[in-house]
């Protein structure tokens, strides 16, 4: 034998090859129905175009501006202050895709078609499915439409812009851009969740415009040509629009402080800002900040929702792709009986959670023309928003579980989901801020409540174990002086009757069942895994299995 075959140990065997082009629309079964449900089939094509390049080249793209995180640049070589942000290329060849499909404007370019938010909200589910952070300005960028359109010279001048098909990176005033993106900028240190605490001062100049002072704690995507922000007026909390640079050509007094050093969401900015007389432009009415950015959030935490369902979706398909290759103990792990109750466990959780979402953003697109929808899109969000990202940290754990080792490491996507997976359960409103925003709304707006219990009738005498917990959802909310301190275990089984609802109206009969009996019958442990034996194990592997079989 020659020194160098001496040399060569082993020969790398039974491990699995790297999931890469696959068509993340066409390979989703549970999406495509849901798409198809909510009212916005009409889409498809726009889908399996842009599913191609989530599942293709926009991977890499994603392992790429992770790698390469953003820096910040105070100042030119010359001492001038710019304060920019520097991207890697790859950061920026996915906010070209995210803006060319519509993750931050398909809804608003096509208002005229029935559940245009359906329709974004899938754009938005595939491409967040590569890569999560820049899902953050795509995000805010969609949601500052409505609030933009309380002022309608602002919406002329800036709805162009934003509903553009085109990413512009440069640092440019708006008029000379191809497109523009915009992010906000609420919270401060000692308020957080208190707006009302924020201290941020805007003084009314004799032009009309506004001098803004002050400082934020969390300054998102600092890089847009534009933010909303909150600050005090002489009337009260007011939302200003607030521009990368002045209408003289110059740069706006809005100084980056740093660059967040954030547990995931590494490709995205986060910064602090300390605003030093920045040029603002009221939107809406003085003293009404907090409504007109209110609208802002509800679209934002919708994103949360789509957000982490789509990190879930991710997830399962890299588990099932790893164990449809590797062999374990005579076989491979995928036809491993316990092996098989996690990976329908973790399917059977992420078809909830997308079906949720995409029923409240068919809501979210008759909030004009529906009181029901309307009614359920605003308390249905807040639930959703509460259940669903609170459990994509511990299924992308046990998806994490299934590749071993494998898992741990930065060579596979598994790390960066779990980095990532707890930012939807604090941004917009951590859990307790859902739970006390559903009080709110059932308390000062009984139809609400009304539309909630509307929409869980109609799966009544479905699942016995389904109506049963219908029964007992009335008696949850009599007692009063307690609901707050139970808000979060009654706003639990709400989302589950949600959820539950919806699959029961599907064609799909053992789907709905497993999860009414396994969910609200409660005939499931507290891990992953634990589905009971008649569960449709082999069917809820092979909706969730598309990706794998595309590639193998």
């Amino acid at each position: 034998m020659s020194i160098v075959n001496q040399f060569k140990t082993h020969e790398v065997q039974n491990q699995p090859f790297a999931l890469a082009n696959y068509n993340a629309w066409e390979t989703d079964t549970a999406l495509k129905e849901a798409v198809a449900r909510e009212g916005a089939a009409w889409a498809k094509k726009h889908l399996k175009k842009f599913g191609a390049l989530t599942g293709g080249e926009l991977i890499n793209s994603g392992f790429l501006a992770n790698e390469n995180k953003p820096k910040l640049r105070n100042f030119d070589s010359y001492g001038r202050r710019i304060d920019e942000v520097e991207f890697h290329p790859a950061y920026h060849d996915l906010m070209h895709a995210g803006m060319k499909y519509g993750m931050s404007n398909f809804a608003w370019r096509n208002e005229e078609r029935d559940s245009a938010h359906v329709a974004r909200a899938a754009v938005m589910y595939l491409g967040s499915q590569p890569e999560a952070g820049f899902g953050c300005p795509m995000s805010m960028s969609y949601a500052a439409i409505p609030a933009l359109r309380h002022s309608p010279a602002l919406a002329k001048k800036w709805l162009p812009k934003l509903l553009s098909e085109h990413y512009d990176p440069r640092s440019l005033p708006m008029e000379e851009k191809l497109g523009c993106t915009m992010g906000m900028g609420m919270t401060e240190k000692q308020g957080g969740s208190d707006l009302r605490r924020n201290t941020t001062r805007a003084t009314r100049q004799k032009n009309g415009s506004y001098e803004i002072i002050g400082h934020k704690w969390f300054f998102s995507a600092p890089m847009c040509d534009a933010h909303l922000v909150l600050a005090q007026s002489d009337s009260g909390p007011s939302c200003f629009l607030v521009p990368r640079f002045r209408p003289d050509g110059t740069l706006n007094s809005v100084q980056v402080q740093r660059l967040k050093d954030k547990l995931g969401d590494w490709a995205n900015a986060s910064s602090e800002v300390e605003f030093q007389g920045a040029f603002g432009e009221l939107v809406g009415i003085e003293g009404r900040g907090i409504p007109t950015i209110i609208e802002m959030v509800a679209l934002t935490r919708l994103d949360c929702m789509i957000g982490s369902s789509a990190q879930m979706r991710q997830a399962i398909v890299q588990a099932i792709h790893h164990t449809s290759q590797r062999e374990a103990f005579g076989k491979l792990l995928v036809n491993q009986p316990i092996m098989r109750n996690v990976l329908a466990d973790l399917a059977l959780e992420s078809e909830a959670a997308l079906a949720l979402t995409m029923r409240i953003a068919r809501a979210v697109d008759r909030i004009e023309t529906d009181p029901h929808e309307a009614a359920l899109a605003r308390i249905a969000t807040a639930i959703g928003k509460y259940w669903i990202c609170k459990r994509a940290p511990v299924l992308i754990n046990e998806a994490q579980e299934c590749l071993g080792g494998n898992g741990y490491v930065e060579e596979t996507i598994m790390p960066r989901l779990y980095r990532q997976a707890p930012l939807n359960s604090i941004w917009e409103g951590s859990g307790n801020v859902q739970c006390l925003d559903v009080l709110r709304a059932l308390k000062k707006e009984p139809e609400t409540q009304r539309a909630l219990f509307k929409e869980l009738q109609q799966a009544a005498g479905k699942n016995a174990d389904y109506d049963a917990e219908l029964n007992l959802l009335i008696e949850r909310f009599e007692d009063t002086q307690t609901l707050e301190f139970r808000s979060r275990y009654v706003i639990e089984r709400l989302a589950l009757m949600l959820q539950a609802s919806i699959l029961l109206q599907t064609e799909h009969t053992e789907i709905a069942q497993a999860f009414c009996r396994s969910r609200i019958g409660n005939e499931h442990g507290l891990a992953f895994g634990t589905l009971t034996p008649d569960a449709p194990v082999d069917l809820l592997i092979e909706r969730a299995a598309g990706a794998t079989k595309a590639v193998l």
